[in-house]
């Protein structure tokens, strides 16, 4: 050891250097201070990815709700003959369970989207990895591939209802996955995909998809037809054969190439099925059955009202109904008739749609196809141009011209207002002949509703002219004014207290005030029966009788009928200065034709579920069993022994109730637990006195050539506001009613037998042409007898304690001996002539016109004291 290398141990020694450090001592300092930082930041990571991890978890949804997935289906309606009358539906979808789903299309599905779907837990990471690298060195730009599996697909659009591209959302899905593989079967998971994937055009699930774009049933596909609808997740729009055939066609033989990689068919095959040409066949979607609109549409908002939107546009809901479709359909052409008879007669040609400029014989197709037709053109009409000369017309149809020369009598009719000038686009309707007539949207409108009076089962129901111009229903939703076909139910509840159809009230003037009611003819009879004062309906005796009775007794009559929700109680209201609507008129005088039980108008018979259990029915009448004797014994032989009956002795304990007769047998039945509004014999007291107002009364318009027992009642409101006409056989009611919807006079003698009564007429020849002719039953206690009026010879029902014909004293206003007072009449509410008065101070007014509020009209000076209500 040399000398230089001995260096001292000893701090003091001043020859002794600074020690130094072990080598390498910084870099491991460095090195442990990295360590430190990068275990800090792995337990934040940790800690921060725990957090992300558990926040993410709180905010999942959970999967339970798909145990029992029930996917959004189409609610069906169908017609009393089982016929589809209209589809509800926020989606178009088609469930259909897996099991019933082609093997071909699972494997399609499954080859394209997720084939390794049997196998993964939810998640297919090998797929993620291949997508990663995928999208970072051969995409350039492109859309990312996407290696989501079916799992995460139902999760994200069910669960998660998101399609963001964010992170938080992938893992969420991811997440779900897992889950959803933990508590659902792959099958369930793969029939819920299937049912519910967006395929495009308005269809959810490949059922509806099948229909939509092959028209064809599942288990009709083929192969190439499967890889079509394979092929359409990716993009539904992109891939749509309709909108894109060349991009669908070469995606189609992209899933064809999978389906052979995957082994789902062979590699020949795939070759095979490419050189099919992919042609879609395009359904024709349902719509409702013709003329059913007004119907469907009301059964639509009554099962919103029970079960609310979603259940009843999604809920698969199978709704039987009562529609009677061949009668909807005639009812709405009659309605429409009779509506463009009074357009016609009381108003001229208010002129063409458009005029066209330059219109030559020739070359005038490509102009009129610029032109469109009005909302309310009916489907049998076509918009035509009027040629050169005036007389002659041109339209297309079906995509060829045609030309037609106009009828006479249209252009004699079009001249006194708006003469015809080539170029006038007008409405036409091609004839037999080979002629045109010249046709206009009516302004005034009408409805008519078709009811069974036994069951309130509404066969047909026309609210309006047009459903597409207007879909304000006037047969349910317009209050008007009943005028006199409200006045049988005044004599209904006279009929309740005692009072004969041959009981005289005096028809004679009375007034109060500056209300001077007045009936229709303006003439006076005198004493006259309550039969002839409904035949002809006679303003003063209803007003009498109303008085008699009291108008409680009136308006809890019709209440109870459900005519009216509420009514004032003054003697107008007894003429019709109350509102209703067409269905309630129609229940209600269903409830005096069926013998007085209170008829609840129903447009539905029953409701299923998507399983097929009923979940609403009809109420009132329920079908049960009963029991049956057998026929008793022929009558014994008259000289044998008689057995004298054993008379119980007083005191003795009852008998009870017999056992059933030996032999017995076990019969259909029909409970009826609905109210009872009048006895059978009071009711079948007014159906008497309604017949003879159509045979010999103020309907006999609406009686021509009907050859069975009917009855019914006209119905005017003041200034001819309100035309209507309400009548029915044993077992069919029908009422029609015609006016405008802002309130206004329909003209002069405008009244209820000349417009709505034909309407009526032609309708039930209709309803009835099928029917077995029946009689009204004449209930055991009600005897039948003619007697001379005074003015005919009338047949009517009297009560046991009546005495035909006869006309007894009876006590108060009804004898006409008391004079009416202010509260009997309104007139504290300062009544006056105008119907629009009335209704502002004897009851609530509520407007008919959806859009506007009703104009009242004054009347004209000579009609002005006949008196608020009904005139005729």
């Amino acid at each position: 050891m040399t000398r230089r290398s001995i260096r001292s141990r000893n701090p003091q020694d001043p020859r002794a250097s600074v020690p130094r450090g072990p080598r390498f001592r910084r870099f491991r300092q460095s090195l442990a201070i990295v360590a430190g930082v990068g275990l800090v930041g792995v337990a934040g990571a940790g800690i921060l990815g725990w957090t992300t991890y558990a926040k993410l978890v709180a905010d999942l949804p959970s999967v339970d709700s798909l145990r029992a997935y029930q996917p959004p289906t189409v609610s069906r309606i169908y017609a009393s003959d089982d016929r589809l009358m209209a589809q509800l539906a926020n989606e178009r979808r088609i469930f259909v369970p897996l099991e019933a789903i082609p093997d071909r299309v699972k494997r399609a599905f499954l080859a394209t989207e997720d084939h390794n779907f049997y196998t993964h837990g939810g998640v297919d990471v090998m797929a993620i990895a291949r997508a990663g690298v995928t999208d970072v060195f051969a995409r350039h730009g492109r859309r990312a591939v996407g290696a989501s599996t079916i799992t995460q697909q139902v999760a994200r659009g069910m669960l998660l209802n998101s399609n963001a591209r964010t992170l938080d959302r992938k893992i969420k899905e991811a997440l779900l996955a897992v889950k959803m593989e933990q508590v659902l079967s792959k099958d369930k998971i793969l029939e819920i995909y299937l049912n519910w994937a967006d395929l495009g055009n308005g269809s959810f699930g490949v059922a509806a998809a099948a229909q939509t774009y092959f028209n064809k049933p599942l288990d009709q596909l083929n192969d190439a037809e499967a890889a079509s609808l394979a092929a359409l997740p990716k993009s539904p729009t992109h891939y749509n054969p309709f909108l894109h055939p060349d991009a669908a066609l070469m995606r189609r033989n992209l899933v064809l190439d999978l389906m052979a990689d995957n082994g789902v068919i062979s590699r020949e095959q795939a070759q095979e099925d490419k050189k099919e040409p992919l042609v879609p066949q395009k359904k024709q979607r349902f719509g409702p059955l013709p003329d059913s609109e007004w119907f469907g549409a009301e059964v639509r908002r009554q099962l919103i009202s029970l079960y609310g939107q979603d259940r009843a546009l999604q809920g698969g809901l199978e709704v039987h109904t009562s529609l009677d479709q061949p009668l909807q359909v005639s009812a709405t052409k009659l309605l429409h008739e009779g509506l463009m008879d009074y357009d016609r007669s009381r108003g001229g040609w208010r002129g063409p749609i458009i005029h066209l400029d330059g219109i030559d014989a020739e070359g005038w197709e490509e102009s009129l196809d610029k032109v469109s037709g009005p909302a309310g053109m009916l489907k049998e009409w076509r918009l035509g141009v009027i040629l050169p000369g005036g007389t002659h017309v041109g339209w297309n149809e079906e995509g060829q011209a045609k030309t037609g020369p106009l009828l006479a009598t249209d252009i004699a009719w079009a001249r006194r207002m708006h003469p015809l000038r080539a170029g006038d686009v007008i409405m036409i309707e091609p004839q037999e002949s080979g002629s045109v007539a010249l046709r206009q949207i009516p302004q005034v409108e009408g409805a008519v509703v078709t009811m069974d009076v036994h069951t309130g089962r509404v066969l047909a129901m026309v609210g309006g002219w047009s459903f597409h111009e207007s879909q304000f229903n006037r047969a349910t939703q317009a209050l008007r004014q009943p005028g006199s076909s409200f006045k049988p139910f005044v004599y209904l509840a006279a009929m309740e207290q005692g009072i004969s159809p041959s009981e005289k009230f005096d028809d004679s003037p009375v007034s109060y005030g500056d209300w001077h009611p007045k009936n229709y003819e303006h003439d006076n009879w005198g004493p006259t029966t309550l039969h002839d004062a409904l035949r002809e309906s006679r303003n003063l005796v209803t007003i009498r009788v109303a008085a008699h009775l009291g108008m409680k007794a009136v308006a809890d009559t019709a209440i109870k009928a459900g005519l009216v929700d509420e009514m004032p109680h003054v003697l107008p209201a007894a003429l019709g200065a109350v509102e209703t609507t067409v269905l309630k008129e129609t229940a209600a005088y269903a409830t005096i034709a069926n013998g007085g039980h209170v008829v609840s108008p129903t447009l539905v018979d029953d409701v299923q579920d998507r399983l097929g259990n009923i979940i609403w029915r009809a109420p009132g009448l329920a079908l049960g069993t009963t029991l049956q004797a057998p026929p008793a014994p022929p009558a014994a032989d008259p000289s044998s022994p008689t057995i004298a009956p054993v008379t119980p002795e007083v005191g003795a304990t009852p008998t009870p109730p017999a056992a059933p007769v030996a032999g017995s047998i076990s019969v259909p039945s029909i409970t009826d637990s609905r109210p009872v509004l009048a006895s059978e014999a009071s009711s079948y007291q007014i159906v008497a006195m309604l017949k003879d107002v159509i045979a010999n009364g103020t309907g006999r318009m609406a009686g021509a050539g009907i050859d069975r027992p009917i009855a019914g009642k006209t119905g005017t409101s003041q200034d001819f506001h309100d035309a209507w006409f309400a009548g029915f056989s044993p077992d069919i009611v029908t009422i029609v009613w015609v006016g405008f919807d802002t309130p206004q006079t329909l003209g002069r003698n405008a009244d209820g037998a000349r417009i709505a009564g034909p309407i009526w007429n032609k309708i039930m020849k209709v309803a009835l042409a099928n029917r077995p002719k029946l009689d009204f039953r004449v209930p055991a206690d009600i005897t039948l007898a003619s007697y001379n009026t005074g003015r005919i010879t009338a047949t009517d029902g009297f009560k046991a304690d009546q005495v035909p014909g006869a006309s007894v004293a009876l006590h108060g206003f009804g004898a006409g001996t008391e004079a009416l007072t202010a509260a009997d009449t309104g007139a504290d509410a300062v009544i006056s002539d105008s119907e629009s008065d009335m209704t502002d101070t004897s009851a609530p007014s509520v407007g008919s016109s959806p859009n506007a509020k009703p104009q009242a009209q004054k009347p004209a000076a000579s009609d002005g004291d006949i008196g608020v209500g009904g005139l005729y």
